[in-house]
């Protein structure tokens, strides 16, 4: 059995690699935009009570605030995260202090995986509707991470 090697035109690798890296910086900010509006709507709120609720990070803002109280809140976030990201072609520092924030806000929704009763049911591997709805954001995660490093190269290449 022989293989054979496909040259692969350099111009392609980096238009691809171009075109990737945009559906991955505005597919985020699309999907912080809808899930931060949604933050707003008293149905969302109570939605992802039971989540922030057994947190060990996140369940102390009820002490504070009500359900929608902390549900926009963390909307708001979530907005500010995908505005800032959006402004990478203009201000490429502060997009990476978006992707920055998104980090922390997927490292926080990935943490409801380990705190959120019911999420391992039947039991591992098998994921609840819960636990199935939470683990995307394991690659949004890695896309905050890749957003985060190239609007760093970005704004240092400015300089």
């Amino acid at each position: 059995m022989s293989t054979t090697t496909l040259p692969i035109p350099a111009e392609l690798a980096a238009r691809l690699t171009t075109i990737g890296t945009a559906i991955l910086r505005y597919g985020i900010v699309a999907i912080l935009l809808l899930i931060g509006g949604l933050k707003f709507t008293h149905a969302e709120a109570m939605a992802i009570q039971p989540l922030i609720a057994h947190s060990p990070l996140m369940s102390w803002l009820y002490a504070i605030a009500d359900v929608d109280t902390v549900s926009r809140v963390i909307g708001t976030t979530e907005i500010v995260c995908a505005l800032l990201i959006a402004t990478r072609a203009v201000f490429p520092l502060a997009s990476a202090l978006g992707s920055a924030i998104g980090i922390c806000t997927f490292l926080a929704t990935l943490s409801f995986i380990l705190s959120t009763p019911g999420v391992w049911d039947p039991g591992f591997p098998a994921l609840s509707a819960t636990g199935s709805f939470l683990i995307k954001d394991l690659v949004l995660l890695g896309a905050c991470v890749f957003t985060a490093g190239e609007a760093l190269l970005a704004a240092q290449a400015r300089r």
